[in-house]
């Protein structure tokens, strides 16, 4: 797929994605939701990826929906919304489910469904001038890219409606007290921060962190049996992994183990 409002590479296991439309806010439009889609599903096809980073280039993360764009055809929108967010929930469900965690490096005014996708990610580095709004209410708007399915377990799920209802912006130190951001990092500090925690997860047992995110994305809707049930298989067979039987053997060695990703 010719990618025109996105950059992406892999390098070192990293999945490197950059919202890449800096004069229109990085909106999320039809197109951006299309290659974001296509790059979650090349992520989920190849092993070679053990971590996705995803950050934005210009002066704003994201501006969420372009409103001048469905300004001009008022009776096509709800066939444009649902075809647009059917190609966001496909790069959802591809992020969540597969083995690699998924780090946000945010720099900026962040705002509507780039907030959504944010509290997607495993994890989320801001850096200290950036900031987080909700932005869906203050157009009339309910939420898409997750928000309803993410927010809530970031957040809780009085605070998620505070936020969305009310209309809140935080900033990144709110935003990290909240639960919505992992860290605060200085400004120039951001994409070197992001890259090695990247890099730290990339060397990790991946098919371990895959378990552990389907596992998480289960806690809220099983019975405590069920999930206990799904714990004991998901180690049964985490356990006859390469990476398992070498992190058992070399920490029982006192040596540590070096993680291949299978």
């Amino acid at each position: 797929m010719k990618l025109e409002s996105t950059l992406f590479d892999v390098a070192d296991g990293i999945a490197h994605v950059t919202l890449n439309q800096p004069d229109r806010g990085n909106p999320f439009d039809q197109r951006f939701c299309d290659e974001l889609s296509w790059i979650a599903a090349a992520c989920d096809g190849d092993p070679g990826v053990r971590a996705v980073l995803i950050d934005a280039a210009g002066p704003y993360f994201s501006v969420g929906l372009d409103l001048k764009t469905v300004t001009g055809d008022r009776a096509g929108l709800p066939t444009w919304v649902k075809n647009t967010t059917g190609a966001m929930n496909c790069a959802l469900s591809r992020f969540a489910r597969g083995n690699a965690p998924v780090i946000a490096a945010v720099h900026a005014l962040c705002v509507g469904g780039g907030t959504a996708l944010v509290a997607a990610a495993d994890f989320c580095l801001a850096a200290s001038s950036a900031s987080f709004y909700a932005a869906y209410t203050g157009v009339g708007l309910s939420c898409d890219v997750g928000g309803t399915a993410y927010l809530p377990r970031r957040l809780g799920l009085r605070t998620a409606a505070e936020f969305l209802m009310r209309n809140q912006k935080w900033s990144a130190a709110e935003a990290c007290r909240r639960g919505l951001v992992t860290e605060v990092v200085d400004d120039a500090d951001l994409s070197a921060a992001a890259r090695a925690l990247a890099l730290e997860l990339a060397q990790g047992p991946t098919l371990a962190y895959g378990e552990i995110k389907n596992l998480l994305l289960s806690v809220h809707e099983l019975p405590l049996e069920a999930q206990l049930e799904m714990e004991s298989r998901a180690m049964a067979r985490i356990v006859t992994t390469e990476d398992a039987w070498t992190g058992i053997t070399e920490v029982a060695a006192r040596r540590k183990p070096t993680f291949q990703g299978r």
